[in-house]
């Protein structure tokens, strides 16, 4: 009996090492990438051993197969490979076919519309060149996101040159240091130092445009200052459309012969004292020849403004706008909440976010789709205008003596046919869709894109639709990236009053009626 075990011992011993020397040639191929000698060698002497102990050991192999626990153990085996194959199957199939949910707060790891926008609309083959060194560390965040961009257009083309390994083709391209992204698109190139989607999409619009768009914007009225620091200042606008690569200029039309022919845009924002007639006669022959503008009065502005406007067609409210339901945003009753908008025009089509318009009055105009004529944002059910008497704490609720039910038109645009006497004739039959129409829109406040408010919510987003739209700079009307930091929760006004329902009157009055259920039983089981 001891001499078969003795016998027994060694093929059993065979089959043991067989099987290790077979594993460990996988785990050598497994560091290695390739099929080397040493690899092959140990997988062939494990077959060869494992191919030993089942010849020599047939019967207890067979003995063991026909165990209950041997059949048991092989099923298990058996649902476990199936299992492994449709996680593998899974993983190929998320590869080849991705979908992936950010719940991220800021959308941290989802490109912006914006930048979508963009690269679904190539007109050409871009190229990206990063310099980084191999073990660059913020070589693989680049990498992530660059990817990111090929994912949505075959036309962004981008690879990676360590100048270290590579220096005559880093010097090629001019570049001299690490850490740079050099993008190209035909006779034009931005360098970009850091990996972030902003800065990224920035060099790229760079590249893309074809000119610089110059805005300006009316001095010497008591208008904001686009280099104020302070909390009604413009400094934030002015580096807002800096950032879309528009140039900012103040216009000072009490020394000019008129409105600039470069202008783009002219912005007419909150002057506390009323445009001569002169002025006024610039602005008309600029909008009348095919311009652009945009007028953001306050309440209280001077109202010879309101009238010029109302020769476009705009009705402006000279009255104030309260909303009791921004206190549920955080805000005051003099800061109406805009989360209604127009979606057949491409200012306001794809917008989902509210907007705050602090100190606002209504502006309105008779809508017709043939000139353009289109009111694009509204205040809740829950605001009215006051148009006459003092605010207080008793003057918030509505009084139908002085004031207009909601919900309030903020914004509105329309078209002007072009005056032929102020049109350039040979650019009009060069291009008639730029100089067929003028183009105006209106909005009732003019501070929700001061320092103060610019970064609230949607504020900043729309103020830039709007001026991209009026320069004609369709690729720019888009949502664009937040960046990290804290986020405010922006509620429409039915989730703001679901708020106020469930937390200030549902639950504790639940709580109340179980309380009192709970003592009425107590005293009837006594």
């Amino acid at each position: 009996m001891v001499g078969n075990q003795r016998k027994a011992g060694f093929p059993v011993v065979s089959g043991i090492v067989g099987l290790l020397l077979t594993v460990g040639g996988g785990i050598v191929y497994a560091i290695s990438g390739e099929w080397g000698n040493l690899s092959l060698a140990l997988i062939w002497a494990g077959a060869l051993l494992l191919i030993f102990f089942s010849y020599t050991q047939l019967g207890l192999i067979q003995a063991f197969v026909g165990k209950r626990s041997t059949i048991y153990g092989a099923n298990t085996l058996l649902m476990t490979l199936v299992f492994i194959v449709i996680l593998v199957m899974t993983a190929y199939m998320s590869v080849r076919h991705k979908v992936r949910v950010d719940l991220t707060d800021t959308g941290r790891y989802t490109l912006a519309d914006q930048t979508i926008k963009t690269l679904r609309s190539l007109p050409g083959d871009v190229e990206v060149i990063a310099f980084y060194r191999s073990d660059e560390r913020t070589r693989q965040t680049m990498a992530d996101l660059l990817k990111e961009y090929a994912y949505y257009s075959p036309n962004f083309k981008y690879w990676f040159v360590d100048p270290d390994q590579n220096p005559l083709e880093a010097a090629e391209y001019g570049v001299t240091s690490y850490r740079t992204t050099l993008i190209r698109y035909q006779d034009k190139q931005e360098i970009v130092s850091f990996e972030t989607e902003n800065k990224l999409t920035n060099a790229l619009l760079k590249v893309l445009r074809k000119e610089t768009k110059r805005i300006y914007f009316l001095s010497g009225h008591g208008e904001n200052s686009l280099t104020g620091t302070d909390n009604v200042g413009y400094l934030a606008v002015k580096e807002a459309l800096e950032e879309e690569h528009h140039e900012v200029r103040d216009l000072l039309l009490l020394e000019s012969d008129g409105v600039p022919e470069d202008a783009a845009v002219v912005v007419i924002a909150g002057p506390k004292t009323a445009p001569l007639p002169r002025e006024m006669e610039m602005l008309t022959d600029y909008i009348r020849g095919g311009g652009r503008a945009l007028f953001m009065l306050d309440p209280g502005d001077p109202p010879q403004l309101g009238r010029y406007l109302k020769a476009y067609g705009f009705d402006v409210g000279e009255d104030i706008i309260i909303d009791k339901l921004s206190q549920v945003f955080g805000g005051n009753y003099l800061t109406p909440v805009v989360s209604e908008y127009f979606k057949e025009h491409p200012v306001t089509a794809e917008f989902e976010i509210a907007t705050f318009f602090p100190m606002a009055q209504s502006v309105s105009i008779a809508e017709d789709k043939t000139t353009g004529s289109l009111n694009l944002a509204k205040t809740s059910d829950n605001s009215w205008a006051k148009r006459s008497g003092t605010l207080d704490e008793e003057s918030l609720e509505f009084d139908k003596d002085t004031g207009v039910a909601g919900p309030l038109n903020i914004i509105s645009v329309t078209s002007i046919a072009v005056d032929p006497q102020g049109a350039d004739p040979g650019e009009a039959e060069s291009n008639p869709d730029l100089k067929q129409w003028g183009k105006v829109i209106v909005v009732g406040d003019s501070n929700f894109v001061s320092n103060s408010y610019i970064q609230m919510a949607g504020n900043r987003d729309l103020f830039l639709n709007m001026v991209n739209w009026l320069a004609q700079e369709n690729l720019l009307i888009s949502i664009r990236k937040k960046a990290p930091g804290v986020s405010p929760v922006t509620l429409t006004a039915v989730q703001g009053r679901m708020v106020f329902w469930v937390s200030v009157i549902i639950v504790p009055s639940l709580i109340m009626l179980l309380g009192f259920a709970v003592i009425t039983r107590n005293r009837s089981a006594d």
